[in-house]
């Protein structure tokens, strides 16, 4: 009989363990959430910035585009959100619907959380009208207001991608005409950026490989304790 309770004893003891762990990350452990600011910002020397001792880190500059719905999208819309970029095109048949299935992924995960918005650029913006963007946001249930699909001038695009977001981009057409094949004209990343509420870069993902978007997700988590924490 004491051989039983012993057993019985131990197993409780198992069972307890991660709940004990559990809640003494959630009572103690609140205050050592942390997440990298990442591309520090360069003089024309190549040197990194400083501002004392600490170290500029670049932030995504103001832009206006227009969503899905046919209105104005500037950075007033994410404003104090944390948000998930990514650049993209309807017409794409390679990366892009691994992109746009793992982002209805973290849409679904982050469903309730007004705080929590993707953001996704056409690189095609002479086909991609709102209305085709429309289209393509049915086509992966995307909730307006929580997944904006955008599209505008094609140079303010580029140069977002570019200058704004660190992510290459390019319309190798530009360049030669010969090339015939969609997926071949339009050159762009397959990287999800994680940014912040003050439009610094935390976290960089590769959309098309499941481990780094699960660990996007929980990146997401950590940064909105660290907003929590902060109040």
């Amino acid at each position: 009989m004491r051989n039983k309770s012993s057993k019985v004893g131990i197993l409780i003891g198992i069972l307890a363990v991660p709940t004990f762990i559990f809640v003494l990350l959630k009572l103690f452990g609140q205050n050592y959430y942390k997440l990298p600011y990442l591309m520090p910002e360069m003089d024309e020397t190549g040197q990194i910035v400083m501002k004392g001792p600490d170290t500029v880190f670049h932030q995504i500059p103001p832009y206006e585009l227009i969503d899905q719905q046919g209105k104005k999208f500037s950075s007033a819309n994410v404003k104090g959100k944390i948000y998930i970029a990514d650049f993209f095109f309807t017409r794409c048949g390679t990366i892009c619907p691994k992109l746009s299935n793992s982002l209805s992924r973290v849409q679904s995960i982050f469903s309730a959380d007004s705080n929590v918005v993707i953001v996704s650029h056409s690189v095609d913006p002479k086909h991609d009208s709102s209305a085709v963007l429309q289209q393509y946001a049915q086509k992966y249930d995307a909730k307006y207001g929580k997944w904006y699909f955008l599209t505008g001038d094609k140079k303010t695009i580029y140069d977002i991608a570019i200058k704004g977001y660190k992510l290459p981009v390019s319309d190798a057409s530009e360049y030669d005409n010969k090339i015939k094949s969609i997926d071949e004209t339009f050159i762009h990343s397959e990287k999800l950026l994680l940014i912040d509420k003050e439009g610094y870069i935390r976290g960089i993902y590769d959309g098309t490989y499941s481990p780094d978007v699960e660990r996007l997700i929980g990146e997401v988590k950590v940064l909105s304790e660290i907003y929590k924490s902060k109040k």
